[in-house]
């Protein structure tokens, strides 16, 4: 190779060093110049989330939670798997906060054999599937489809499907995270305090008359159970009796009023899943 030849090659690979030392050098002070310091507290607030990612409090993970609960964006209860929210409440420097735990309550009695089908459903197994194709097969358009989406659909494993074709709720094991909730094409699954005990378990606001004939447990709004409640918890709105949470003693009057056996209480939760 002749002497200039290696000498272009040589200036070459000199330049090269030198501009590559260059944007190295220039790249390390940007970094430093523009780099967004983060706040510490975040990876502690982080630390203390149950880690499960599970997005029942609407953001992207338990590390978008922290970021928002130091930012200010989300306050120190919006997780609802977390039960004691002290620590968090202590990181941002607020009193502790204590809220009542909710656990998810599937707000249907009708399972197979107390409410009436349509047509033999036989497409996917999957309630949204279920609800597109003429609305479901269940005769009560307000029931649960009885296909175990919600089950499916739980990180924690909490629910599972009776032979009666209902959700069955595992209280130990249910965080209240509300991706049941969310899931639910029928919205019959809500978050619900786990020490009020009596809930009415029936969604149809339609007229006693239209109840009847689809299912053996639906609320035909007959007020029997708002009448005899001593601590006025039970409204009545559009046909279907209601249970004021903030009200309810957990008497259980309206259980053993009820004729259609809609409410139910601590003593008759076994019977609700059938």
């Amino acid at each position: 190779m002749e002497a200039g030849s290696l000498n272009i090659i040589l200036n070459a690979i000199f330049v090269l060093f030198v501009l590559g030392a260059a944007f190295g050098i220039g790249l390390a002070v940007a970094s430093r110049k523009l780099t967004v310091e983060s706040d510490p507290r975040i990876d502690e607030v982080e630390g203390l989330l149950p880690g499960a990612n599970c997005g029942g409090c609407g953001y992207p993970g338990c590390r978008g939670l922290a970021e928002a609960i130091v930012s200010g964006a989300a306050p120190v209860t919006a997780c609802p798997v977390t039960k004691d929210y002290t620590p968090l409440a202590q990181v941002m420097g607020e009193e502790s906060t204590e809220t009542a735990r909710k656990i998810a309550k599937v707000r249907c009695a009708g399972g197979h054999q107390e409410a009436q089908d349509r047509f033999i459903y036989l497409g996917v197994e999957d309630c949204g599937a279920a609800q597109n194709l003429s609305g479901g097969a269940k005769a009560c358009t307000y029931g649960c489809l009885g296909l175990g989406t919600c089950a499916k659909a739980c990180p924690f494993e909490a629910i599972t499907m009776s032979a009666n074709g209902l959700p069955v709720v595992n209280e130990e094991k249910c965080t209240g995270c509300g991706i049941c909730v969310k899931t639910c094409p029928r919205q019959i699954i809500t978050l619900w305090p786990v020490d009020k005990r009596v809930a009415v378990l029936c969604m149809n606001t339609e007229k006693g008359a239209a109840v009847r004939p689809v299912c053996k447990v639906g609320c035909i709004g007959c007020r029997i159970c708002a009448k005899n409640c001593p601590s006025d918890a039970i409204p009545i709105e559009n046909n279907l009796a209601r249970i004021d949470p903030e009200l309810c003693t957990n008497c259980e009057i309206c259980v053993e009023k009820c004729p259609m056996k809609t409410i139910k209480g601590d003593k008759k939760q076994e019977s609700a899943a059938g």
